[in-house]
């Protein structure tokens, strides 16, 4: 009998241009339905004795054929039988009511002209309203029928996966239509879950929502077989979407969201927005809302430069400050083809497409006098933000000659142009490595923090502080994912390590913020709200990945790496400022001459190019720098 019917859906839904039934066919199978409803309304009526009807076969084409027009000026052939709903009820209730409207209307306008002609050419009103009732019912359990029949029979492949919606409000009710209307998905709904107790116990289109008690439980998981779980409210906290998104890995299923309604394509949704939940989403916080105000000022209708454009957060700066209006965003890079991918980004992006007279790009490194000379010189930026910068901790221990070359001489040219052509203000990028720093990178970030403060004056010389940015180049995240991709191991360096993250976007707008605030000499740090353990953010991401068999393997420190970061060092403090999520840090001044005369040394050390001196030096500017690198440990004793 399921073969049967498996044949019959095949041959209705899959031997046909895109699927579809032809629209004739639909017209002609509503026509027989209207036919043989006559008949069953003549037998049910005058079953004992069809005399009685006075039906007669000669007249009885002026039935179907008010209902075949009615039917065309409705159009209730258009709809896919697969996806009868609502709207076809509707079709084929006006419908089915204007034709019994006109045929009792035109038996009473012609009785009163011609009794005879009345009897002759219309049926009796008691038939006409019993094949009214009979037809409308018909037709709309076809459809229903054949609805059922396709969800059932053929669309349930042995491939779909079983899955629970959280949610049963407007996101989970059009997501569950929205699946039952895609004959590609691979979601089969069997069952919703909901925190509101008065949703709990009712049904959405035969399916049942049940509360989380019952529903994100071993036993349930089992009985229904779930394999995914998607999170449809939109409008879900932070802290709840959290609690549901690891409820779901816990009980290891694959873990699935919508996005905001805002974000539907016009007003509608699509199964291919079903998005994968993403590592962001279980360490994000509450979001971060800037009053815009502050930095307008800073940056419209100003000349902007910023370095280290073509990185993840110089870019990401650049993005946001052309949301602000500047007459000129100078983006400066060495990176050719990094440089050439967000060039091509910025010149296609559709809400910049009239502002690229306003974008400049240049290839050049921040040590390069003569070229950064020319720079300031044909652009005269009045707003410099710095985020140029060797940061990878390794390879900084390997090549302290760059690092100090680049982080800390590459800021100075920079800071000392920007004095020269009187820039207004110079935001520097720096990090919380930069605090008690262990490795050189962070030492090298600490100097540059110390020679823009000192150079207090007409430019205001502002330092933003802040930890790791989820999906930087460089990051553990797409090191984590890659590392997925590739089948494993997971590599932590120690299963003791922490870090703060805070997403891309957050930071830069922070940065822009911070900047805007700044009155000269200051060092802003960041909330990066709690510390994550990578250990956990690596298993964190192995479940997300629905890869738990991937192994996590420890590697041991690296040179220069600390087990945790801070964001003051032991003798500063802070004071609050206007943002909750912007901080004033209290750091010892340096006089300018002071740290001119340090700063020479270094540069004579650099000059060696022996590691060893040149990191000597930095410890003598930076005296609670103790590194964690054996190879210059020994300059601690």
């Amino acid at each position: 009998m399921r073969k049967l019917i498996t044949q019959f859906c095949n041959f209705i839904f899959g031997k046909h241009k895109n699927n579809t039934l032809p629209r004739v066919w639909i017209l002609a199978v509503d026509m027989i339905i209207v036919i043989t409803s006559y008949l069953i309304a003549i037998l049910m009526l005058y079953f004992r004795d069809i005399t009685a009807s006075g039906f007669d076969w000669s007249r009885i084409w002026i039935v179907p054929i008010a209902y075949l027009i009615a039917f065309l000026v409705s159009r209730t052939y258009d709809g896919m039988l697969r996806y009868s709903g609502f709207n076809d009820i509707r079709k084929i209730f006006i419908a089915c009511t204007l034709t019994l409207s006109f045929l009792v209307i035109g038996k009473l306008i012609i009785y009163h002209i011609s009794k005879p002609l009345a009897t002759e050419l219309f049926p009796r009103y008691v038939t006409m309203i019993y094949h009214y009732l009979i037809t409308m019912v018909i037709m709309i359990l076809m459809r229903f029928t054949i609805r059922r029949l396709y969800n059932e029979v053929y669309k349930n492949t042995p491939d779909k996966m079983n899955t629970l919606i959280y949610g049963a409000g407007d996101g989970g009710t059009m997501l569950l239509r929205t699946l039952s209307q895609d004959t590609k998905s691979k979601f089969k709904v069997r069952a919703f879950v909901d925190d509101d107790p008065k949703r709990v116990g009712s049904q959405i289109n035969t399916v049942k929502v049940y509360s989380p008690k019952v529903a994100l439980t071993p036993e349930f998981i089992k009985k229904f077989d779930i394999d995914v779980l998607i999170v449809a409210i939109p409008s879900l906290s932070e802290e709840r979407n959290k609690e549901i998104i690891e409820k779901g890995l816990a009980l290891n299923l694959i873990v699935k969201s919508i996005p905001s309604f805002d974000k539907w394509v016009d007003g509608k949704f699509a199964s291919n927005q079903i998005q994968d939940i993403k590592i962001e989403d279980l360490l994000g916080r509450k979001p971060i809302i800037l009053g815009k105000s502050n930095v307008i000022r800073e940056i419209n209708n100003k000349v902007v430069l910023v370095t280290g454009a073509a990185g993840s957060i110089g870019s990401e700066i650049c993005r946001q400050v052309m949301h602000y209006n500047p007459s000129k965003l100078i983006m400066l890079d060495q990176a050719e083809s990094p440089m050439y991918d967000f060039q091509f980004e910025m010149n296609n992006t559709p809400v910049f497409k009239d502002m690229r007279d306003k974008m400049a790009f240049v290839i050049t490194n921040v040590k390069d006098p003569v070229r950064m000379r020319k720079v300031f010189e044909a652009y005269h930026p009045q707003v410099v933000f710095h985020a140029a910068a060797y940061k990878h901790v390794p390879f900084m221990e390997e090549n302290a000659y760059e690092a100090v070359f680049v982080n800390v001489f590459g800021t100075k040219l920079i800071a000392d142009l920007s004095v020269e052509y009187g820039v207004e203000k110079f935001v520097m990028i720096s990090t919380d490595k930069a605090v008690n720093p262990t490795n050189v990178m962070g030492a090298t970030k600490r100097i540059a923090e110390i020679y823009t403060q000192s150079r207090a004056g007409k430019t205001k010389f502002i330092t933003t502080r802040f930890g790791n940015v989820l999906g930087s180049n460089g990051s553990v995240v797409p090191l984590f994912r890659k590392q997925i991709e590739q089948g494993g191991p997971i590599t932590v360096t120690d299963h003791r390590i922490t870090r703060f993250f805070m997403t891309i976007p957050e930071a830069c707008s922070l940065v822009l913020e911070a900047g805007s605030i700044g009155e000269g000499g200051d060092i802003f740090v960041f909330d990066m709200g709690e510390k994550v353990k990578i250990w956990d953010l690596a298993e964190k991401m192995r479940k997300l990945a629905h890869h738990p068999e991937i192994e996590i393997i420890e590697t041991g420190l690296r040179p220069g790496e600390k087990l945790y970061e801070e964001v003051l060092a032991n003798e500063e403090n802070t004071i609050k400022t206007d943002n909750e999520k912007i901080m004033h840090a209290i750091v010892r001044k340096y006089e300018a001459a002071e740290v001119d005369s340090m700063i020479a040394k270094l540069h004579d050390e650099l000059e060696t190019c022996d590691p060893m001196k040149i990191v000597a030096q930095m410890k003598v500017i930076v005296p609670e720098f103790k590194s964690n690198n054996s190879v210059f440990s020994q300059l601690d004793k």
